[in-house]
């Protein structure tokens, strides 16, 4: 299999660079499939190639008509912005393909590195950990840490009843996915009530593990949020840790999303230092390219415990297979420790002060001119919405019109323009551009 290396190559160089180019400036538009690129994607298996370069051009323009999370005004969802060192350090993991389930040499000195500098970046005291997909696998990691150290033998012989794990109301769905695939049972989650910022209320919290406790029931773990995908609510994790202290109760922070602010607002993240385990995606706030998770731990044999095994076809007594829920894994930690190499810590924190400031100053932007605003913004999230309309047409409008994509958020049954920055190709004209765009499709 063969390949015609050099004008792979070059070819492919001059539609990443035209790719990097463009995604410097907006779009006024989101284009439309074409015909002949539909047709392109209906046909058969081919049992025949094509000359490389035309198969190129198909794959370029596929993902040139696809939403482009790496655009300034792409302001959906919690996006990756396809930093370009990350990009390149893909193509080089990917071509050199080691595999980190074993010792991988120089490879697994990076992973480790990688490590230790994203628990510098955010203040967390690391022993152990990895790099996974993304915050789905590195929350069912730590919960299957925690579930066997509160009941220790289960991975073996299985969950006893009575098992509780509680997390906010507004935290992430992989929360409840993680503790139905390690067989806890997603009944048997706690929804911690809010208080009026979405934030958990310590309060709500303590009589809920009391009661548990008080009915012979045993809780494994409390889930605080370093950033709510909802609205970017920071549960408050120094009462959390005061709570897990007192009981002996296993605490995980999920900072998929928020995590990197805090290397620069460390305030808001008290008590971070004192959780068990914590994730944090760096292809999210830390704008590297998809998939790039991390999951770390405060004790590392709290890992092997969940995960150590002896096989006839692995060598040694301890592999990352041992301390992980994956095996085979690619080299994902390239893309940041590049990031880290190139950028350095110093533009990461600046980057994501510029996005905060962008909330803020949306916030008071869309204050100021009518709109219905959510809670301050701890992060980079923003709830807006026009009073008398219908605010989930509007959103489509929106998308529609293409000058912005946003998404939108349901709080309390009613649903607002939900505009997230995490991308270090936003510029304050963009935030003003978003505002206008908003104004003119409300009053159409």
């Amino acid at each position: 299999m063969r390949l015609d290396r050099e004008r792979a190559l070059d070819h492919a160089r001059d539609l990443v660079a035209a790719a990097w180019e463009e995604f410097d400036h907006a779009r006024d538009i989101e284009p439309p499939i074409s015909a002949e690129l539909l047709r392109t994607l209906d046909l058969d298996l081919p049992e025949d190639g094509i000359d490389v370069v035309a198969a190129l051009d198909e794959a370029a323009e596929a993902l040139d008509q696809s939403l482009a999370q790496a655009r300034p005004r792409y302001l959906a969802y919690i996006g990756s912005s396809g930093l370009e060192i990350g990009a390149l350090a893909d193509l080089l993991a990917h071509s050199y393909d080691p595999n980190l389930a074993l010792h991988a040499g120089a490879a697994t000195l990076i992973e480790a590195q990688a490590l230790r500098w994203t628990a510098e970046f955010v203040g967390y005291p690391l022993a152990g950990g990895s790099f996974t997909s993304g915050g789905t696998v590195s929350n069912v990691t730590a919960l299957a840490a925690a579930r066997e150290r509160t009941f220790p033998g289960s991975r073996r012989t299985g969950m006893p009843s009575g098992a509780t794990v509680y997390c906010s109301a507004d935290a992430h769905y992989s929360v409840t996915r993680a503790v139905e695939l390690l067989g806890i049972g997603s009944d048997n989650v706690r929804d911690v009530p809010i208080d009026s910022d979405r934030r958990m209320r310590p309060d709500a919290l303590a009589d809920l593990v009391d009661a548990d406790i008080a009915a012979g029931r045993t809780p494994m773990a409390i889930v605080g949020t370093a950033g709510t995908t909802l609205t970017g609510a920071i549960d408050p994790l120094s009462d959390i840790a005061d709570i897990c202290g007192a009981t002996g109760i296993w605490m995980h922070v999920d900072g998929a999303y928020g995590l990197p602010a805090a290397a620069v607002i460390p305030e808001r993240f008290r008590g971070l230092e004192r959780a068990d385990s914590v994730t944090v995606d760096a292809h999210k706030w830390m704008f590297v390219p998809k998939a790039c998770g991390v999951v770390m731990v405060r004790d590392e044999s709290t890992l092997a415990a969940a995960f150590g095994h002896e096989t006839s076809y692995i060598p040694g007594t301890r592999n990352a297979v041992d301390v992980t829920l994956e095996y085979s894994r690619p080299l994902r930690a390239l893309k940041l420790w590049l990031a880290f190499r190139v950028h350095g810590a110093a533009k990461f924190r600046e980057t994501i002060q510029r996005n905060i400031d962008f909330a803020e100053a949306l916030y008071g932007m869309a204050s100021a001119r009518g709109w219905e605003v959510g809670p301050t913004p701890d992060l980079s999230i923003v709830l807006m919405r026009k009073p008398g309309l219908d605010n989930a047409e509007l959103v489509t409008r929106l998308q529609a019109d293409g000058r912005v994509y946003i998404s939108h958020a349901v709080v309390d049954g009613e649903t607002w323009l939900r505009p997230c920055f995490t991308n270090p190709r936003t510029t304050a004209e963009d935030v003003r551009v978003l505002m206008d765009v908003a104004d003119d499709v409300a009053v159409e």
